[in-house]
């Protein structure tokens, strides 16, 4: 009888765990796009409102950009000069959601949650470094 039981234990420990699928019907079409529109929005309001850095970098790409596009000879070099300061904020975007979901998850210190922190400000940093790079190639390039 022990046979049988380690021979069925076994099999089950090997057979892959099979996921229900969600009940509720996604949005397809045109619902589908107005609603990830309305959430890419608020994303935006809500980085806007509870990120001092965004704000920050959301008034360095005003200057950024303009100045990119007026500089830039030609569609290229307007691309390079504008593409990283759009990336820079893109890459914020992205730290403050991983900042706000380890917020969510607890707010003691733990080693994981700092490590997380610091390597989606070590992205920010690496998007400004993108950024000075591309502005001292095109524009000494000349």
């Amino acid at each position: 009888m022990e046979a049988d039981t380690n021979t069925a234990s076994s099999a089950s420990r090997s057979a892959p765990a099979r996921v229900a699928p969600i009940d509720r019907p996604k949005p397809r079409g045109v619902t589908r796009v107005v609603r990830a529109a309305r959430a890419s929005w608020l994303g935006l309001v809500g980085c806007f409102r509870e990120e001092a850095a965004f704000r920050q970098e959301l008034a360095l790409a005003l200057v950024v950009i303009p100045l990119g596009l007026w500089l830039g000879h030609t569609g290229v070099e307007r691309a390079l000069l504008v593409a990283p300061m759009l990336l820079v904020l893109i890459v914020e975007l992205l730290n403050s959601a991983i900042e706000a979901t380890v917020d969510r998850i607890g707010l003691e210190r733990h080693r994981l949650a700092g490590l997380a922190k610091d390597i989606g400000s070590a992205a920010v940093l690496m998007s400004f470094i993108l950024l000075a790079a591309v502005w001292l190639l095109v524009l000494a390039g000349r």
